[in-house]
């Protein structure tokens, strides 16, 4: 994975992660193993640094910034470096220590996710409301697109989902693989530890607005902190966040990282938008070629 941004930014992904991690980023991206560069804890500050240094690409080549940012998740901090809200080595440090602490939350319980399709949000609370009447921990974890909610539970929780999801008006179910319940109250030990390590993190203000996945609104001075906490514990709100994105007059996405999974999240919601994928360096000149034909662009994670 990125083995062409390690190419172009070999201080920054090299040394200057290294020295931030404890651990390689470069030998563990490049050569493995699969199963270890997969745990919450590497996956995460892996693809921050790789999204943030593919993010710098696009930028240089772009004739303006964008008109704003919004990432799911964890793509929220790669969002807020890339808007100049914390440097790159700040987001690093916070983002290594979010997965080590989501990591160690999921190990206190076993727990899980699973992605409920052809669901909309009304049928979600009907089946956590059903499950929580007989005593589960079934909560709303990711609002990603129409048709597609998913929900964080104990591993009880999920099995009785697979049996009983049917009969609440959800079609199919599919238990995601995740380390855990994660945007659930079974991360507040995360949470916990969090809220210690961002208070010593400084924000600034950004050169550009970021939505937050609590809110579904752009940050405002002075709440940043409050709501990444949050985060931890509250739904993703990505599907309300992206039709705030265009009533604000955004028409072109760009899903800036490896993969293109919000690039889908974006054409479900928003078929009327223009959306590009940049997952690579060479994906960059067309995806500047497009963004000369709109008068605004929008990076997500």
């Amino acid at each position: 994975m990125g083995a062409d941004l390690f190419s172009a930014y070999p201080d920054l992904l090299g040394d200057e992660a290294e020295s931030v991690l404890g651990w390689s980023l470069q030998d563990l991206c490049l050569n493995g193993p699969e199963d270890r560069l997969t745990r919450t804890e590497h996956a995460q500050p892996a693809l921050y640094a790789l999204s943030y240094a593919l993010w710098l690409s696009l930028r240089r080549a772009m004739s303006t910034g964008p008109a704003g940012a919004a990432g799911h998740s964890l793509g929220e901090y790669t969002a807020l470096a890339a808007s100049e809200v914390i440097d790159f080595t700040s987001g690093l440090s916070l983002v290594a220590n979010r997965g080590r602490a989501m990591a160690a939350a999921a190990d206190i319980a076993p727990s899980g996710m699973a992605a409920l399709l052809g669901a909309d949000v009304d049928t979600a609370v009907t089946v956590v409301a059903a499950r929580q009447e007989i005593g589960g921990k079934l909560q709303i974890a990711n609002i990603n697109a129409p048709g597609q909610i998913v929900v964080a539970g104990g591993i009880e929780d999920i099995e009785w989902l697979s049996a009983a999801g049917k009969d609440l008006g959800v079609r199919r179910s599919i238990p995601l693989k995740v380390a855990g319940a994660f945007h659930s109250s079974f991360m507040q030990p995360a949470a916990d530890e969090l809220r210690r390590v961002v208070a010593e993190v400084k924000f600034v203000d950004g050169d550009f607005p970021v939505w937050s996945n609590v809110t579904a609104a752009p940050h405002s001075a002075g709440e940043i902190e409050d709501l990444l906490v949050k985060q931890m514990t509250s739904p993703v709100r990505f599907t309300d966040t992206l039709i705030a994105m265009a009533g604000a007059g955004i028409t072109m996405f760009v899903h800036v990282g490896p993969g293109d999974v919000t690039a889908g999240l974006v054409r479900r919601t928003l078929p009327e938008v223009e959306v590009v994928t940049v997952s690579d360096l060479d994906d960059i000149p067309p995806a500047v070629e497009a963004l000369g034909t709109m008068g605004s662009a929008e990076e997500t994670e």
